[in-house]
């Protein structure tokens, strides 16, 4: 579609703007009996626009949000990626970069196994698109309901510059999300009030501890929350997810389901999470939908495509508990 703001943001839904710094063109290749070393042919190929906030905006028109895709593109992928993008629905304010090409990412799926995932390297940005991305994304801000941060930052960019952005938003009033591990989520564990997503693994990077279950979940979920951030949402796969916030927590967890693909099933958790809690809903039933969302997206191969159906059906098996 192309993009109107002035048409979009009056729709009368929650509107979220999704950031992916360093977005991709994804191509998922569907291949039964893959193994490395052998040639094959796969039963089916998918081109699509990707990166975490592209998948997160896309599963957002699932759930029943809007999503705004935002981020740097670069070259003839980047080009296609827009192009694609436009075509599916998904409204983009880009900044583009001169130099480089958006990066792809080849996803091999195949049914009883897990995916594997390549990830190339993204174009090389330079302060200066950095401050044109700050200043997109700010101006688009002030139209949103929130603002989702997905994923790592591209070649070249500045922890700096990310916790400027985020400092930015938040001194405006923005309510703030992000998914992202390493250096950017030391920076954004900094920054009062910032909302944060993050699997166990990065949270025990963060913590210098061991996050596989529950509990240890749980434990850290409050001990992030009491360094002055805002929501904290621990994701653990087909355990589901804790969410704390104010020194309670609870913990949402799916029914059993023979997953085909959990590429995007964390963003997809993402949309299914941040658009209740947007909307003023508990947080126990908000971790819930987002929990549903996520094992939904499970069911079928490509980033945030599950279908309303699924997400309906998923959503009446999910539990959550006080913990």
């Amino acid at each position: 579609m192309r993009y109107n703001p002035a048409v979009f943001f009056d729709k009368g839904v929650i509107v979220i703007l999704c950031v992916t710094s360093n977005p991709a063109l994804d191509r998922t290749l569907v291949i039964p009996g893959f193994t490395p070393g052998r040639i094959f042919r796969p039963d089916s190929l998918i081109v699509a626009p990707g990166g975490k906030g592209v998948n997160v905006a896309r599963a957002l028109r699932v759930v029943g949000g809007e999503g705004v895709c935002a981020g740097f593109l670069a070259g003839h992928n980047g080009r296609l990626l827009a192009e694609l993008a436009e075509r599916e629905g998904l409204p983009g304010v880009w900044t583009w970069v001169e130099g480089g090409e958006t990066r792809i990412c080849t996803i091999i799926a195949a049914p009883d196994m897990d995916a594997t995932v390549i990830n190339e390297f993204g174009p090389r940005v330079t302060a200066e698109d950095w401050d044109r991305l700050h200043a997109d994304v700010v101006r688009e801000a002030a139209r949103a309901d929130a603002v989702c941060f997905s994923g790592s930052l591209p070649p070249g960019a500045s922890q700096t510059g990310f916790d400027g952005l985020v400092r930015t938003l938040r001194g405006a009033g923005r309510s703030v999300w992000v998914d992202t591990s390493g250096a950017s989520l030391h920076t954004a564990l900094a920054i009062p009030g910032v909302h944060i997503k993050v699997n166990g693994d990065e949270a025990g990077e963060v913590l210098g501890k061991t996050v596989n279950d529950v509990l240890s979940a749980a434990g850290a979920a409050l001990e992030l929350q009491s360094r002055g951030v805002g929501i904290v949402v621990l994701t653990l796969g087909a355990l589901g997810a804790v969410i704390a916030q104010a020194g309670r927590c609870w913990h949402a967890q799916p029914p059993a389901l023979k997953v085909m693909s959990a590429v995007g099933s964390g963003d997809s958790f993402f949309a299914g999470l941040v658009l209740p809690v947007t909307l003023g809903l508990p947080l126990d039933e908000s971790v819930r939908r987002g929990v549903a969302a996520g094992a939904a997206n499970a069911l079928t191969v490509g980033g945030g495509s599950f279908s309303r159906e699924d997400y309906e059906r998923v959503l009446a098996g999910t539990t959550v508990t006080a913990l």
